[in-house]
């Protein structure tokens, strides 16, 4: 690290757990963002400033006025510009050090096999359960470590799955897919900060997964409550006849 990163990074290196040698992990990371929007958006940002070197987005929309009530990292001059082009220029802005990587598309199929293939982490900040379930599969399938989270009306949930280690559930442990869509923010609506407290949480699972630290939500689901402000916590088990790990 040069001095310009030694200070940007200073008040993370001065932490015992992170110390320089943990900073450079954080530099050397590569992570893997899809979606770009409530729960991208802060994710991204977080991870960005805390100096994670490379970071690609996917997302195939883009920004439109309703976004802007919750998707912290676009602005009203976004509006018509690609979501994984504004989140790009605002992770540029915060830290030119890194290195973002915007690709407008719906990630699936052979492309969304290399994209988890190639990260150390995959964050699913998407809205939608057939994307879960896919991203879910292919982190199993290449054992990489997958941060989920959700968010809708007052509530948020958030938890990891580390395929392959310590006996871990994945996603498709906790939901069984029905090839139903569900609720989403479109039709129930939500209220803003949840999508940021819930993606600041995935921000915070991944850097701890990165550097090795502390507990992570794996085999557990960490569920809020915003109206009461109130915290659950779900114990998970994986399923030996689960369709995807078992």
């Amino acid at each position: 690290m040069n001095d310009d990163q030694l200070l940007r990074y200073s008040r993370q290196i001065m932490l015992p757990q992170v110390d320089i040698e943990g900073q450079e992990k954080l530099l050397n990371a590569r992570i893997l963002i899809i979606g770009a929007g409530g729960l991208g958006s802060p994710a991204a940002m977080y991870l960005a400033a805390a100096g994670v070197g490379n970071i690609t987005l996917y997302d195939a929309d883009q920004v439109d006025l309703s976004n802007l009530q919750r998707q912290i990292a676009h602005y009203t001059s976004d509006i018509g510009i690609d979501k994984v082009i504004s989140t790009q220029q605002t992770l540029n802005n915060i830290n030119p050090d890194i290195k973002v990587i915007a690709i407008k598309q719906r990630l699936e199929g052979e492309a969304l096999e290399k994209a988890v293939n190639d990260a150390d982490v995959v964050l699913d900040c998407s809205d939608n359960f057939s994307t879960r379930f896919a991203i879910n599969s292919a982190c199993v399938k290449h054992k990489t470590a997958l941060v989920s989270g959700a968010a809708i009306r007052f509530e948020g949930q958030v938890s990891v799955f580390t395929p392959g280690h310590n006996d871990s559930p994945c996603y498709n442990c906790l939901y069984a897919e029905s090839g139903e869509e569900l609720q989403n923010c479109a039709t129930n609506g939500v209220i803003a900060p949840i999508t940021g407290i819930i993606g600041s949480i995935q921000a915070l699972e991944t850097l701890k997964l990165i550097m090795n630290i502390g507990e992570s939500l794996a085999g557990r689901l960490l569920l809020l409550d915003g109206l009461t402000m109130e915290w659950q916590t779900m114990r998970l088990k994986r399923n030996p006849s689960c369709p995807s790990c078992g």
